[in-house]
């Protein structure tokens, strides 16, 4: 019985006491401000300055939530800001009728979409100049015309690696 007890109460004690290492996000000495901003650290480290992912990356302060949803200003055409939601899960960029008409966007075609309750709807689709988050821009994207909430879609984001934080939504390039 002894034997066994030396033998499986080590195991047990490695069982029941292992620790979880926990992964930095990105290579390099940093730390990040009260804003989210990546603050260099590599000289205090003792390491060279690389050119970090952190270099070219683009942020947008989240305004509220929306049933948890990141709410951000998106400018349209160099000029008009509007809120959106930051939906993940959008596909394409809506915009409402009222938006559209303030950007003189025009109906070039109809787009189907299946949209979250599962339905097949129907949209106008228009096109505006540009659409920018920070420094972050896409030219000439197509956007879905109704009458629900404006989301930023894929079509926007696609070409970036999106990072949701508390405050703030980083867009790194790909």
């Amino acid at each position: 019985m002894k034997q066994l007890l030396r033998l499986f109460l080590p195991l047990a004690g490695i069982a029941l006491f292992q620790t979880t290492a926990i992964a930095q996000e990105a290579d390099g000495c940093f730390m990040l401000d009260s804003s989210g901003q990546t603050i260099d650290l590599s000289t205090v480290c003792g390491q060279q300055k690389k050119n970090s992912a952190h270099a070219s990356e683009f942020q947008a302060k989240i305004k509220r939530r929306e049933s948890g949803i990141p709410v951000i200003d998106v400018t349209f055409n160099g000029q008009q800001k509007f809120e959106m939601l930051l939906d993940t899960g959008a596909s394409q960029t809506t915009i409402t009728t009222e938006m559209a008409q303030a950007l003189g966007v025009v109906p070039i075609g109809m787009h189907k979409a299946q949209i979250a309750n599962g339905d097949i709807v129907e949209f106008p689709i228009g096109q505006v100049a540009s659409m920018s988050v920070g420094k972050a821009i896409v030219r000439e994207p197509k956007v879905s015309i109704t009458e629900g909430d404006p989301l930023l879609g894929q079509n926007f984001f696609e070409d970036y690696d999106v990072v949701i934080r508390r405050d703030m939504v980083e867009f790194q390039p790909r």
